[in-house]
């Protein structure tokens, strides 16, 4: 009884479903839509400007990761199931990756995504965090913490790290004049509450087995999102979603 109520609340589509291969189709258009809509809303604000340039592009950062891990509860169980969802942020990367080149033009995309209106921006910090997204897809999926663990710090961690320190980043760290103590307090807060929030909505859905315990799981994603603030405040420019999702990888392999 108690396996069948997991399997339940793992893939939301299943009792609608009998073919597998047409369940993970719509789940990877509704999973598309979502991102996609998401990310013309936040792309329309900034055009506008009914939301500054560089307050949009952390908004999409922060927002865009938690709407797709969230969907990877659409999906069936079957093993190609997470390259059909990795198809999603592969297909939106592709389209910065063009928008980047000069090969498709848009403007509102340009001014929602990048700090001064060059569209090559996009080939650095946008490009990187759809290559993790895709990486970690594949290589975790919803069955294990560590992925999600990752995606969470990057998009809450570095998400709010920017926003808070432009906002009362006054006193600057010692040993990174561009960076503040309050971004890096931002930082840990936003990655802790990103990270432990989702692995513990997905341990309540049933995704690990065996099942988290919470409080060892949130000693373990608070050390880490610790540690993790610190590499955000080394100067390395444009690879902080590569650094992050690294060390957080690691240290959850370790930890979690």
């Amino acid at each position: 009884m108690c396996v069948v109520l997991q399997t339940s609340l793992t893939m939301w589509l299943d009792p609608f479903f009998t073919n597998k291969a047409l369940q993970d189709t719509v789940a990877t258009v509704v999973t598309f839509a979502v991102a996609l809509t998401w990310l013309r809303i936040i792309d329309a604000l900034a055009h506008r400007g009914l939301v500054e340039q560089k307050l949009s592009r952390k908004i999409i950062h922060i927002g865009t990761g938690p709407l797709f891990v969230l969907c990877w509860n659409l999906f069936s169980a079957e093993p190609w199931a997470k390259w059909a969802a990795a198809l999603v942020p592969l297909a939106i990367t592709a389209q910065f990756v063009a928008v980047g080149f000069g090969l498709i033009k848009d403007d509102a995309a340009v001014k929602a995504m990048t700090r001064r209106g060059d569209p090559r921006e996009i080939l650095r910090g946008p490009l990187y965090y759809g290559i993790v997204f895709v990486i970690c897809t594949v290589i975790f999926w919803r069955h294990s913490p560590v992925g999600i663990l990752a995606l969470m710090l990057m998009c809450g961690g570095d998400g709010f790290a920017d926003v808070v320190g432009r906002r009362w980043g006054t006193a600057k760290l010692p040993f990174n004049p561009e960076k503040s103590w309050a971004g890096s307090a931002g930082m840990f807060v936003g990655g802790f509450v990103f990270a432990f929030g989702y692995v513990a909505l997905f341990n309540a859905f049933g995704n690990f087995d065996p099942a988290l315990d919470l409080w060892a799981a949130a000693g373990a994603v608070a050390a880490i999102s610790l540690i993790a603030a610190l590499v955000e405040s080394l100067p390395l420019h444009d690879i902080d979603n590569i650094t992050l999702t690294a060390t957080a990888v690691l240290l959850g392999m370790w930890w979690l």
